[in-house]
């Protein structure tokens, strides 16, 4: 038996978090120049997108967990003699996992013979979230530790997101595109569609309007599905949004019938989960989309 931590970014929610037994270290959110609240704990994440929708001109900003942070978390488990497999957001958006890395090499020389591993998802949200799930399952299965480590490597590389947003702004200004591609896309009125995979996003270009991007982003998935000779059986499949909930359930249906449509039998039910600040404030208020990634029995 071994104890599952991830960072806030997993998107999880209280309630799978509670019923899966998963220890979360929060992201910090500032509003506020200068002030930090923790993710979920301090700050709800409807009441940061609500913020940022009410206030166009503003950037929440977010700050990593410490090493301090990952160490009082695994020191938990470890004084007790238990396991820990922390899974962090991908590496090349943020420095969690360098993070819990080195809170690992720390507890490790106070505890020499515990186990630690520290698994980079190479995701972000809810397939961050998916490979945390993948974890807990197998533990719950009865996995080994070890065969549990190599299993997620495995898990983690099927992970791939396809969304849109309803501006690039947030994305221009975090710095993950160019400022002129930001310039044009707004001044066009195009809604950009993109994907993340191996830890990075990647353009997919762009549409008119968002009833279009939304149509888009799920026959970009579908093409890629086509393409890999996936079997959505082996896949868990959900949608991701921010703070319109009514706009994912919409689109969410919309999957539904695509899927059936493409594969002659009903697919799902397909999950929807909500895209935490950590994410947010790189997509805005209104991202919507959808991920996959494979479970692990299928291995």
């Amino acid at each position: 038996m071994f104890q599952i931590i991830a960072d806030s970014s997993c998107d999880l929610g209280r309630e799978l978090l509670e019923r899966w037994k998963i220890h979360v270290v929060p992201y910090y959110i500032s509003v506020e120049e200068g002030e930090y609240k923790k993710e979920i704990e301090e700050m709800g994440v409807r009441e940061f997108y609500e913020f940022m929708d009410a206030n166009p001109k503003v950037f929440p900003k977010t700050s990593l967990p410490s090493v301090a942070d990952y160490g009082r978390a695994m020191y938990e488990y470890v004084e007790k003699g238990i396991d820990v497999i922390c899974v962090c957001l991908t590496s090349k958006f943020s420095g969690s996992y360098n993070s819990a890395v080195n809170a690992r090499e720390l507890l490790l020389e106070q505890y020499p013979q515990a186990k630690i591993a520290v698994v980079d998802s190479t995701v972000a949200t809810v397939l961050e979230g998916l490979v945390v799930l993948e974890a807990a399952k197998m533990r719950d299965a009865g996995y080994s530790f070890e065969r549990t480590v190599e299993v997620l490597e495995q898990v983690k590389a099927t992970g791939r997101i396809f969304f849109t947003i309803g501006s690039l702004d947030y994305l221009v200004h975090g710095g993950r595109i160019g400022r002129l591609t930001g310039l044009a896309a707004g001044t066009l009125g195009l809604k950009p569609l993109i994907t993340l995979h191996n830890g990075e996003l990647y353009p997919e270009g762009v549409v008119h309007g968002r009833v279009k991007s939304r149509r888009r982003v799920i026959e970009k998935a579908l093409e890629y599905m086509e393409q890999e000779k996936m079997d959505p059986d082996d896949y868990e499949i959900v949608t991701g949004y921010g703070l319109d909930y009514a706009e994912a359930e919409k689109f969410r249906d919309l999957l539904e019938e695509e899927l059936h449509k493409k594969y002659g039998r009903p697919l799902g039910p397909v999950g929807i989960y909500q895209i935490g600040a950590t994410i947010g404030v790189y997509t805005g208020p209104h991202p919507v989309g959808l991920g996959f990634i494979r479970h692990y029995d299928t291995f």
